[in-house]
């Protein structure tokens, strides 16, 4: 019997993607879900951060958001060739960008203009269905833990039978740190608290909106808590076929 809640074929090895539609398409699934994006720039060690903020068909260019640290700004201006990596839903999203960067404007917020990706390099890598959640159902959390003085609280924003992706208000890179386990992580789920030790994968902050996103994966749940979070998903997945379904009519 098949397992409703991963992929049929579990991880597939890395696409590259060339034909337009399929590169606009993913690109927009990063702009539109404000997914972080890590920029590495050639023979060079510093890691930045980004966001895709326009993605412009009509004129082959894409903007990027201002990079953290904003030194990088330095490297753009080289003209130096850079990297791009995102991830959405388990999906690693890169590509190369060997054209100089122009600074320009996007709504009145300084941005970086660079030529359309040729090819894109497309890797599904978690088997896991993950579930996004409506702005209006988006669940209550508290993360708390023996290194923290204090319990952290934000809200869900998608879930798999393995993790999640968490939202809080403020700066917590100073609080919080990738690869510790949390021991009690707590979701108010519509259809029942649990609580799980969770271990922090991801951790990335926002300037502009103020918030901190967070990717978690859950660490030696119960047999228990793994079938309430199973059954959530398989409940948010038949909504969202509904939702699909419906669309189409």
């Amino acid at each position: 019997m098949s397992n409703p809640f991963h992929e049929d074929n579990g991880p597939q090895p890395p696409k590259v993607l060339k034909a337009p539609v399929e590169i606009l398409a993913n690109l927009r699934l990063l702009q539109q879900h404000h997914d972080p994006l890590i920029i590495t720039f050639h023979d060079r060690n510093q890691r930045f951060q980004s966001y895709l903020v326009e993605v412009d068909r009509d004129r082959g260019l894409i903007a990027l958001d201002e990079l953290i640290p904003n030194d990088g700004e330095r490297f753009l201006k080289n003209g130096e060739t850079f990297r791009v990596e995102g991830f959405h839903e388990g999906v690693r999203i890169a590509w190369e960008t060997q054209q100089p960067a122009t600074v320009g404007e996007f709504e009145g917020d300084r941005c970086y203009w660079c030529p359309l990706p040729a090819e894109v390099t497309y890797h599904q890598r978690r088997n896991a269905f993950r579930a996004p959640l409506k702005q209006t159902q988006l669940v209550p959390i508290e993360l708390d833990g023996d290194r923290l003085s204090a319990p952290v609280k934000g809200v869900m924003l998608d879930i798999s039978a393995t993790g999640c992706k968490l939202r809080f208000e403020g700066d917590l890179s100073g609080r919080l740190q990738t690869g510790q386990v949390y021991e009690r992580f707590t979701a108010r789920m519509p259809i029942g608290p649990i609580t799980t030790p969770v271990e922090l994968r991801h951790l990335s902050f926002d300037e502009k909106l103020g918030m901190s996103f967070a990717g978690i994966r859950f660490h030696k749940m119960s047999g228990l808590v793994q079938r309430n979070v199973e059954r959530f998903v398989y409940q948010l997945q038949r909504e969202a076929r509904r939702f699909e379904k419906d669309e189409l009519f």
